[in-house]
């Protein structure tokens, strides 16, 4: 490693039993973007950070090995493609294989063959976005069991149960989940208070304090007025001195405007030694954008649901492989990826996949796009270490290759310059 990655201001650094929070860049009010190191027991990542999704213990058509960054033919660059944390689903794990079953098999890292760093999510929007007749009280979340129908109940103390059985790095409270765009207010102060008084139940019932690291989840629509939903959900949940906090309820059909704006408002007030995180959230132009605003960690299926539909995604968008214009470009879906997908095939011969189905296809594309990811964030961290000139060279060639014609997006613009303080976009 060079010099500026392991420099960091000891005001800035944050250290609980099983996480250890290095930011590497100084606290700017002119320049918000951070590169940071967090160490957890399966080892050091990297911000900022995409987390790719594996629901059941993988990332569907990937094998571990694969995931590892073994899958391509350049050695020098396996370590800018290998993720260091990816998520996995707390709901979708308990209904499949069942949480008691994998603590008995020495938790999901074994099972799933993965030696570095898990994140799980608390199992709480599965339930109200996937289940029919989800019914929230404040004993937690009734719906009926996809299985047989039965009733049954998640609460802040199973979902917590769930997880330490599960075992990953981090694990996330349950929250009250309002999608950002229901326009009850009173359903919003409801949801942001309960979910403080989750939080506290969650913290009782955390068993496994010194091995994983709970995480709160900031609630209150998109309510950023002074005093207002957010503000007070801050403010409770900053006093429980968790190890890392997310930024929950968005990505859920709100306007851009108000999205970058709650993001803004959230990121400025959480603890500058402590790891951000923005949950839902993976198109690399709102990555780009949330860096800025002083994001550290992201997650979204976006990346590897897209690979498996034909879509690659590169530097100048995405490109739809099925598409009859690619039957015939034998040239590698982006030239200077090192993935197998690249460095062995051609668009021509994804495309031919695709028509036929080729369960191969998705497996080529899903590496790339994973690969594409890791190098992005890689690259963002990199011109934030060395300093805001550089990022802000590294935020513009990013938009003129996505938008060469110079049609920025107007929220694009004002969240970068009025929120993230940067120049010349």
């Amino acid at each position: 490693s060079s010099t500026t990655e392991v420099q960091s201001d000891d005001s800035y650094c944050f250290k609980s039993p099983a996480l250890s929070f290095q930011l590497h860049t100084p606290r700017d009010t002119e320049f918000r973007a951070r590169a940071a190191s967090i160490h957890l027991p399966h080892g050091v990542v990297r911000t900022p950070v995409f987390m790719p999704v594996g629901t059941k213990g993988s990332i569907k058509a990937l094998s571990t090995k694969q995931l590892k960054g073994v899958w391509n033919e350049l050695d020098e660059d396996v370590d800018d493609i290998c993720p260091e944390i990816i998520l996995g689903n707390t709901y979708h794990l308990a209904s499949q294989p069942g949480t008691p079953l994998l603590a008995e098999l020495g938790g999901l890292h074994k099972f799933m063959n993965w030696r570095k760093n898990l994140l799980t999510d608390s199992g709480g929007f599965q339930m109200v976005s996937l289940l029919k007749l989800a019914q929230i009280t404040e004993e937690g979340v009734k719906f009926n069991s996809p299985v047989d129908g039965t009733e049954m109940m998640l609460t802040p103390e199973e979902s917590i149960k769930c997880q330490n059985e599960i075992g990953a790095d981090i694990i996330m409270q349950l929250d009250d989940v309002v999608s950002s765009v229901n326009p009850d207010f009173e359903r919003f102060k409801e949801a942001t208070a309960r979910s403080v008084r989750w939080l506290d139940r969650c913290i009782q019932a955390h068993n496994r304090k010194d091995e994983q690291n709970l995480f709160g989840i900031i609630q209150g629509g998109l309510d950023i007025s002074p005093g207002g939903l957010r503000e007070t959900c801050l403010q409770e949940m900053l006093l429980r001195d968790l190890p890392g906090y997310a930024i929950g309820g968005l990505a859920g059909g709100e306007d851009k405007d108000n999205f970058w704006r709650v993001v803004a408002h959230n990121a400025a007030r959480l603890p500058a030694n402590k790891p951000r995180y923005l949950m839902g959230v993976g198109y690399p132009l709102d990555l780009v954008v949330c860096v800025a605003l002083g994001v550290d960690m992201f997650d979204c299926v976006y990346p590897t649901r897209t690979a498996r539909f034909g879509v690659a995604l590169v530097p100048s968008g995405s490109i739809r492989l099925k598409s009859s214009d690619m039957a015939q470009q034998m040239v590698p879906v982006e030239e200077g990826c090192p993935c197998t997908a690249c460095q062995h095939y051609t668009r021509a011969f994804l495309h031919v996949m695709l028509k036929d189905n080729n369960a191969l296809a998705s497996q080529l594309l899903t590496s790339h796009n994973i690969a594409y990811m890791m190098r992005l964030m890689r690259s963002m961290r990199k011109s934030i270490l060395e300093g805001k000139t550089s990022h802000e060279r590294f935020v513009k060639d990013f938009l003129h290759h996505q938008f060469p014609a110079g049609d920025v997006p107007m929220w694009v613009v004002q969240a970068l310059t009025e929120g993230a303080g940067l120049t010349g976009i």
